[in-house]
């Protein structure tokens, strides 16, 4: 029980806008055509929320080498075999309330692409 009366809503006053916060959504994949397609679909959804979207950025590539030996009992001519895998980044900012993330992000995703959502409050 408290001292104050409860407050009366008053007919002309709005109730609260919802909080609106900065969501960081990562993308990462080794197929450029799948992450870009996840990347243009997110920020199609996002403007027609009408929200402040800021990206793809796109982050540098990650390319993971091994050299190895093509001979498997090591003799013979020195020949070496070079294997590479990229791992393609993308970063896209957005400002808006969770439940609106939550239908953003309910768009079908790639295969091989990974999605990682960070929410920050705005402050």
């Amino acid at each position: 029980m408290s001292a104050y009366a409860p407050k009366k809503e008053i007919p002309g006053e709005e109730p609260e806008a919802p909080t609106v916060h900065r969501v960081r959504i990562t993308l990462t994949s080794r197929n450029v055509k799948n992450i870009e397609k996840v990347c243009a679909d997110l920020k199609r959804a996002a403007l027609t929320k009408k929200l402040k979207v800021s990206g793809p950025v796109r982050m540098p590539t990650k390319k993971l080498r091994i050299t190895t030996r093509k001979s498997p009992c090591g003799e013979g001519t020195n020949t070496w075999d070079c294997f590479e895998m990229r791992i393609h980044k993308r970063l896209i900012d957005l400002h808006a309330p969770s439940e609106v993330v939550k239908q953003i992000t309910s768009i079908e995703i790639e295969p091989g692409v990974e999605v990682d959502v960070i929410i920050h409050d705005e402050k």
